[in-house]
């Protein structure tokens, strides 16, 4: 039996390091002719799962309509950080923990502000740069869209 040496193209997993920073996937795998390469994001994810039990209850109209302007105040703000993904965000690690993050809070960049569930793997949001967390515009268990507001950090 002789065995095929498969070499790895570097140029290739460089581009789909890329193109993970650039769509906000956690995750790139591909397969051709039984050679195998998986690119994951540099945070760690979290495996933790959250019980529906836990989720927030769903936010009243009149809490929607205050919630929205405010969002629509911050969504040009420079130090906006937005939502890379489709998911419920999480402050806190776990049901009942204490947030990542609260406003007037000093960050470093990299540091997790808070986490996404998307097809239930949990995501990590990092700082995109260090500063004070201004404002956060999300509740814990809140539904978010992609490009959504998050917090501000200045």
């Amino acid at each position: 039996m002789s065995r095929k040496k498969q070499t790895f193209d570097r140029e290739m997993i460089r581009e789909l390091a890329e193109l993970l920073k650039e769509t906000g996937l956690s995750e790139i795998e591909l397969e051709d002719d039984g050679f195998r390469v998986r690119v994951s994001a540099g945070c760690a994810q979290l495996a933790a799962t959250v019980p529906a039990a836990a989720a927030a209850p769903a936010p009243t109209q009149a809490a929607a309509e205050k919630a929205a302007p405010a969002a629509d105040d911050h969504a040009s703000h420079p130090g906006v950080v937005k939502s890379p993904m489709v998911g419920t965000a999480y402050r806190a690690p776990a049901p009942g923990a204490a947030p990542f993050v609260e406003v007037g809070a000093k960050v470093k960049e990299g540091q997790t502000l808070l986490i996404i569930e998307a097809m239930k793997t949990m995501n990590q949001i990092p700082a995109p740069r260090s500063g004070v967390v201004k404002a956060i515009l999300v509740e814990d268990g809140q539904p978010v869209e992609f490009d959504e507001p998050l917090m501000v950090i200045e």
